[in-house]
């Protein structure tokens, strides 16, 4: 049993090139595209800072140092949206810079999700922390960073984020099995990275929300490169699973794979439709749409 522990810090790997918004994100990071009005990954940060965590480290890679300016305190603008009489947005502009302490953390070379993971070693030190991929967006009204610490702090063990998946999309996704302990929570006993429809364990998918214990970091130095000489997070996943146990969590929400161009989409659907000023013009567009398609 691993001593008790509070999860305080959390990691955002952001150093990825994101060649599938190009040409878009060749001089702006993809973290940083805008869902309608708010960057996505201002959109985890937010759920972070509601799941009661306020230390982040970003780990970050050339040409993105948008991103930590984004969360920084720009008091020309500040001072001009006032003066304008702008105030609301003036204060939304202050609100970014309070949502949580960003410690940025470089990655040298873009060597895999794990090697990310591991660069965050010497902030988090010997304590359990939150991974949150920087393009993954869950809405929800309980934050699903507060869902997972919620099972840590039950169990004491790793948590993972788990989905049902189609099986057509099996193959898009790390494949986890085990055993059912309650309607959500499932001690797992597999990670495929992966696999092929007829290999898979399960439909269950691992998606970018973990809590991992200080252990993962000596794994992850273990780790032998795999495709493309990356570090594959799963691969020590797996191991950790097997020296204190994993706990698979069935997240309430709806999750948006904003790294994919149908899903980001999807997200500035879902969330323009929850914003009163932008809903009913919106419903009425798609409405219109719709029947001169029909």
């Amino acid at each position: 049993m691993i001593s008790k522990q509070l999860v305080k810090k959390a990691v955002i790997p952001a150093a990825g090139l994101g060649t599938r918004f190009l040409p878009a994100t060749k001089a702006v990071p993809k973290e940083l595209l805008p869902i309608v009005d708010v960057p996505t990954i201002q959109i985890i940060a937010e759920e972070i800072a509601r799941a009661g965590i306020e230390t982040v480290i970003l780990i970050t890679g050339r040409g993105k140092s948008a991103i930590e300016d984004h969360f920084d305190v720009h008091l020309d603008l500040e001072n001009k949206l006032l003066r304008e009489g702008k105030t609301e947005l003036a204060q939304r502009l202050q609100e970014t810079s309070n949502i949580v302490q960003i410690v940025s953390v470089r990655q040298q070379s873009p060597r895999g999700l794990g090697d990310a993971v591991l660069c965050a070693r010497d902030i988090i030190g010997d304590e359990p922390f939150v991974v949150l991929l920087g393009d993954d967006l869950v809405d929800s009204s309980v934050p699903c960073t507060k869902q997972m610490i919620d099972v840590y702090n039950k169990h004491q063990k790793s948590v993972v984020a788990l989905m049902e998946v189609p099986p057509d999309e099996i193959s898009k996704f790390g494949i986890c099995g085990g055993k059912t302990i309650s309607e959500r929570e499932i001690e797992l006993d597999i990670m495929v990275e992966k696999p092929a429809e007829q290999d898979a364990p399960s439909n269950l998918a691992i998606v970018g929300r973990y809590i991992l214990t200080p252990r993962i970091f000596e794994l992850l130095e273990q780790t032998q490169p795999g495709k493309a000489g990356e570090i594959q997070l799963t691969d020590a996943m797996s191991r950790l699973m097997k020296e204190q146990g994993f706990i698979g969590y069935k997240f309430q929400g709806n999750r948006y794979d904003a790294g994919d161009r149908f899903g980001y989409l999807q997200a500035n659907i879902a969330y323009a439709l929850k914003r009163p000023d932008i809903a009913p013009k919106l419903i009425d567009y798609m409405r219109r749409i719709v029947s001169e398609r029909s």
